[in-house]
């Protein structure tokens, strides 16, 4: 039972508002900007099915590696991991592919560090850290 409360729970519960967060950010606050991108290149852009059940199983690895990160770091600390390696990377990624519309970048910044922050949050106050 401990398992489920301090380890499944909170991993759940992070993917499900990162998942939201996502949703929300990507394709409802700025779809306009990524549609007209993609346009733009000649593509269209991604937003069958399947590509919501990719970025739900990125959800669940972000929160894993959010989880991961928060046995040996504090809140704020935790944070910041999180949200370089979950889109500081991912931005340098995409954008060197072309396919990062910068537009959302003034958007995306602080979205994206809520939720990282949120996140972290979830796990720091569910999740037991392992006794040193």
């Amino acid at each position: 039972m401990s398992f489920l409360k301090t380890k499944l729970l909170p991993i759940l519960l992070a993917t499900i508002w990162i998942s939201i967060s996502e949703f929300f950010r990507n394709e409802i606050l700025l779809k306009e900007h990524w549609v007209s991108h993609y346009q733009e290149l000649g593509l269209t852009f991604p937003s069958d099915p399947i590509n919501g059940a990719i970025w739900g199983l990125w959800s669940l690895f972000f929160a894993i590696g959010i989880f991961i990160i928060s046995r040996k770091f504090t809140l704020i600390q935790t944070t910041l991991l999180s949200w370089w390696m979950g889109f500081i990377l991912m931005w340098v990624v995409t954008g060197n592919m072309a396919v990062l519309p910068f537009s959302i970048l003034p958007f995306a910044v602080p979205l994206s560090f809520l939720e990282a922050f949120v996140a972290s949050w979830i796990m720091v106050k569910m999740a037991k850290k392992p006794v040193n």
